[in-house]
């Protein structure tokens, strides 16, 4: 069986790349700062999935010792890791002038700190499998900067950075990386901003996306995925 680990898996693109793993003979660990989020999701998934080994524990991964902490309680239950999908991240608009203090550092310790720190938890058994497949949610945000974009779009950048000289020391281990930089992909973090789920691409698109990705050969590596709503951004 093989084993991924997804962060920010409770809603969003991180729930369905989740599912669609579950759904073709995965077992998942992933985590979330609400408790009762994942509960019910582990709870709902068991029923569904029964063969599969899911691991929900709550954590904050902008706190690097409890990031630290998840990895060391998977790697603790699971033999192996195929797939690691740093996912958790949060996106608050402002301008880099005048945007609150504290800001650029919140953002930073999430989008991309979880992942640095994560993946340097995983990276000894995947070197020691000598294979496996990391995929890194970037954002369109990561390609061109806009307005408004401020600390959240510096950390895209940021972490796409990371995605291609992650790339580049793995190669050599059978390690593929893969940044993801999808567009506007309607979840609950759109509730609200005026635009209909029809302006926007479904998160199972995205899912999709990874799964077809993860499915080619172990010579392919796809670097980077680019998905936009079909007009375009907002």
């Amino acid at each position: 069986m093989p084993y991924a680990i997804i962060t920010g898996a409770t809603k969003g693109i991180g729930k369905a790349i989740a599912e669609k793993l579950l759904s073709e003979g995965f077992s998942v660990a992933i985590c979330s700062r609400n408790k009762s989020d994942l509960e019910l999701l582990e709870q709902q998934w068991n029923e569904k999935y029964p063969t599969a080994s899911i691991i929900a524990q709550p954590a904050d991964l902008s706190i690097k010792e409890q990031v630290i902490a998840f990895a060391d309680s998977v790697l603790s239950v699971y033999p192996a890791i195929d797939v690691l999908v740093n996912n958790a991240g949060i996106f608050l608009p402002g301008h880099i002038a005048d945007e609150p203090e504290g800001h650029f550092e919140r953002l930073m310790s999430l989008n991309m700190f979880s992942a640095y720190h994560l993946s340097r938890q995983i990276l000894p058994i995947m070197k020691a499998q000598q294979s496996g497949h990391i995929f890194n949610m970037c954002s369109v945000a990561s390609l061109k900067a806009y307005p408004s974009g401020g600390s959240y779009g510096i950390t895209k950048y940021a972490l796409l950075g990371f995605s291609e000289n992650l790339r580049e020391e793995l190669k050599s281990f059978n390690i593929k990386v893969t940044a993801l930089c999808p567009g506007a992909t309607y979840s609950d973090s759109w509730a609200g901003s005026g635009f209909g789920a029809e302006r926007m691409m479904e998160t199972k698109d995205v899912a999709n996306m990874l799964w077809a990705s993860y499915t080619l050969s172990a010579t392919a590596d796809v670097e980077t995925i680019v998905m936009r709503p079909i007009k375009g951004d907002l």
